[in-house]
């Protein structure tokens, strides 16, 4: 249970950082549990250029770096049946990265019509962590409603909202200083970013 993840790639922009989050998961050794929607299969040959023609498994093995043999498994959105529905496949954690709307007021909303809303559903009756990855702008009352009952339900809201006091010089850095908040949140380390130690207070007024 300690070295499997389950991640959520759905439909939004941004589905990078969740190949990203798979693949510094991977370099640690970690199991990753990838459900792909069709949504986000869209998206990944929009935004990466992945051949959506392909069987989902093949384009995820040939589109995310460093799959060690047996520690990438994928599932398509629809296979309700696979182990993450259940709740006696112990994980240590689900991120869903980046997180549609749909998909948050699925889960907010205690659907469980597919093995992304079914698999956060089991992750949080389970008391175990779920991170979301939201990717839109601007939010609706509807959109800050869901998150807030998430949130009361004890997921973590991990917007993506890259920090500059790093002074990031590439999109990557960008992608990079996400995916390593919710690392943190996972308690694994990394050094994906500079963080913070403070600066200088000379010429600021209240």
């Amino acid at each position: 249970m300690d070295n499997r993840f389950i991640l959520g790639i759905t439909g939004a922009s941004g589905v990078i950082y969740g190949v990203r989050l798979a693949e510094e998961l991977l370099a640690r050794e970690f199991e990753v549990h990838l459900i792909v929607s069709n949504p986000a299969r869209v998206v990944l040959a929009e935004e990466l250029g992945w051949d959506i023609e392909q069987e989902v498994v093949a384009a995820c093995r040939q589109g995310i770096r460093g799959c060690f043999e047996n520690g990438l498994f994928v599932y398509e959105n629809h296979e309700i049946w696979a182990p993450p529905a259940s709740g006696s496949f112990r994980v240590r954690g689900m991120i869903i990265a980046p997180c549609s709307m749909s998909t948050l007021a699925g889960i907010a909303n205690g659907l469980s019509a597919n093995l992304v809303q079914r698999a956060a559903d089991v992750v949080l009756k389970e008391r175990r962590p779920l991170i979301m990855v939201p990717r839109e702008t601007p939010l609706s009352a509807i959109h800050l409603k869901n998150m807030l009952e998430l949130a009361r339900l004890g997921a973590s809201i991990v917007p993506a909202m890259p920090g500059f006091y790093h002074k990031p010089q590439s999109i990557q850095d960008l992608v990079d200083f996400v995916v390593g908040k919710v690392l943190d949140l996972l308690e694994i380390d990394h050094d994906l970013f500079r963080r913070y130690e403070g600066g200088s207070s000379s010429g600021i007024k209240n």
